[in-house]
């Protein structure tokens, strides 16, 4: 017969993990380590949190086994622990969304509804060959360091509140396809307002880089 109590402490491990997960900011600050690492000091900055906040929150998903860390000089650099994280955090994502009816309106308010234009929602093979035809020009619109550590290849960085400065760098005569950091990112959402209303045309990828790593598709790092 198994022993109970091994049980119920192998439970309490699995639920340590559930409640490092259990606060907004954590999960913001895991959302943002999908995209690359990060300092505390921009893990701070890019969640509107206070340094000493963010470091509280990084040792609750550390002391969990989440993220790891790495010293360079008097800065600590923190990664997520491995890509089982990213699908962790996208499947309670997805999950909240799909059972939760608070979840899909909040959702609805932050994406200010599904008004973004239509979604690209081709197979992501279909994507990347289109890009290399010119077909398309897929814009990633996430901040520069963002599409640094890694981006659909052949994508186009414009950060998307520089968007609207640099409309003369994008084709007038080809589709526009943003996408960001995953499915529920607003930034992509925005790109797509402000192309349409300058008359481009523009799609946003249904998905984002979350999903794209986590479907193992290939990834270029560097400035571009």
């Amino acid at each position: 017969m198994a022993d109970r109590t091994a049980k119920t402490e192998l439970f309490e491990q699995y639920a340590r993990v559930g409640k490092a997960l259990s606060a907004p900011t954590r999960l913001d600050l895991l959302d943002l380590l999908a995209q690359g690492e990060r300092t505390v000091d921009a893990l701070a900055r890019a969640a509107g949190v206070g340094v000493s906040t963010t470091s509280m929150h990084l040792q609750t998903l550390r002391q969990a086994g989440l993220v790891r860390t790495r010293k360079e000089g008097t800065s600590v650099h923190y990664r997520l622990a491995g890509d089982d994280v990213a699908g962790l955090y996208a499947g309670l994502r997805d999950v909240a969304i799909a059972h939760l009816a608070d979840a899909d309106r909040a959702r609805a308010a932050y994406l200010g509804g599904d008004d973004a234009g239509e979604a690209e929602d081709v197979p992501r093979e279909e994507l990347l060959r289109r890009a290399r035809s010119g077909q398309v020009v897929v814009l990633d619109v996430r901040p520069r360091h963002e599409y640094a550590s890694g981006h659909i290849p052949g994508a186009v960085s414009v950060p998307v509140e520089e968007l609207e400065q640099r409309l003369a760098e994008l084709p007038a005569d080809v589709q526009v396809v943003a996408y960001c950091r995953g499915a529920y990112c607003v930034l992509a959402y925005d790109a797509v307002r402000l192309l349409t209303r300058h008359g481009r045309s523009a799609k946003r990828l249904r998905e984002g880089m979350l999903e794209w790593r986590l479907a193992g598709m290939p990834i270029q790092s560097g400035s571009g």
